[in-house]
């Protein structure tokens, strides 16, 4: 019997790709055979700072939800569920804004992060951005997740979660709600093709699940390596060196990466004798994945969605009635 429970998820804004791949999808094929896991398509999060533009939203929540089954992700093992189908995580999030402060919420360093990212002010970000911590908190303790995989830089956010969980059991003298733990797996990280930033839709320096074999070809050749091997003869620069990041990530054969590196750093082979080798590698890895994509009918997407909303419920509906017994205010029972 699966004994501790996993919470992860993603903002459905666009097609995934190589980064949320190794950062959390062959990841959760794997603890969808050790772990109880929910997978949440984030809409409300995602509606957050495209409140202008929902159709975007509604439109990747498939588009997501057929990745998820193409990379291997199982419905019959994870319960896959959209957040906006279960309103008991709206009526927790309301609960948990009496608990944490405004100057609080601004110090989270995620935010802060991703305020600067999305250029926004703070006489101008929408509230519904700023409170999405808290909202993370109520997604994560609904379910009384124990695990919660995660990168690094989401670290604050769980920490933010475990501070809520603790004022709510002190200040109501309960203990329905339970604190979790960062599930940090060996890769949490993917460059993008550009070398500066992580692989990231909205900076569309990425390798997408649903690219093409042209779009795949014209991405690798256009990745960054190393300025100044310039001649074939001259010494490479392995480190920070794109090719070989993906390489590392999807050659299935680490021994013949390792003489690659070798010989690239002595000098004598050549960018595009590597970028061909990569290409050959991504161009087998994604493949079937696409391949299986397009033979997935929208109609089983949208029968196994609800399928999966109404597993959460049961579990949500069962935690909130002990938060409103915490609270006090299950009023006729």
């Amino acid at each position: 019997m699966k004994h501790k429970l996993i919470l992860t998820g993603d903002r459905p804004t666009g097609a995934l790709h190589l980064g949320h791949y190794v950062g959390s999808l062959a990841s959760r094929v794997k603890l969808q055979e050790q772990y109880q896991q929910y997978i949440m398509l984030a809409d409300v999060q995602a509606l957050t700072d495209n409140f202008q533009n929902p159709q975007k939203v509604i439109d990747n929540v498939y588009e997501v939800a057929k990745d998820y089954l193409a990379v291997g992700i199982d419905p019959n093992k994870s319960t896959i569920f959209i957040q906006s189908q279960i309103p008991e995580i709206a009526e927790l999030t309301m609960y948990y804004l009496n608990l944490v402060t405004l100057a609080r919420l601004r110090r989270n360093p995620t935010v802060k992060t991703e305020m600067a990212q999305k250029s926004f002010e703070a006489q101008t970000i929408p509230m519904g951005f700023l409170c999405y911590p808290i909202n993370q908190a109520a997604d994560i303790t609904i379910f009384q997740a124990n695990l919660v995989p995660v990168g690094e830089d989401q670290l604050p956010m769980l920490e933010q979660t475990n501070e809520i969980v603790r004022s709510f059991n002190r200040i109501y003298d309960t203990s329905c709600l339970v604190e979790c733990e960062a599930y940090l797996s060996e890769n949490t990280r993917l460059v993008g093709i550009d070398g500066k930033n992580k692989a990231s839709k909205s900076l569309n320096n990425a390798i997408f699940l649903s690219d093409d074999e042209a779009q795949i070809k014209s991405k690798v050749f256009a990745m960054f390596t190393d300025p100044n091997h310039i001649k074939i003869t001259d010494p490479g620069n392995v480190e920070g060196n794109v090719v070989f990041a993906y390489l590392d990530a999807f050659h299935e054969n680490k021994e013949e990466v390792a003489e690659l590196k070798t010989h690239y750093s002595k000098g004598g082979l050549g960018d595009v004798t590597i970028k061909n080798i990569l290409n050959q590698t991504l161009q087998q890895f994604i493949a079937p994945i696409r391949e299986r994509k397009k033979k997935i009918h929208i109609d089983d997407v949208k029968q196994m969605l609800h399928n999966g909303g109404a597993q959460a419920a049961i579990r949500a509906k069962a935690t909130i009635a002990q938060v409103r017994s915490g609270i006090g205010i299950n009023y006729f029972e």
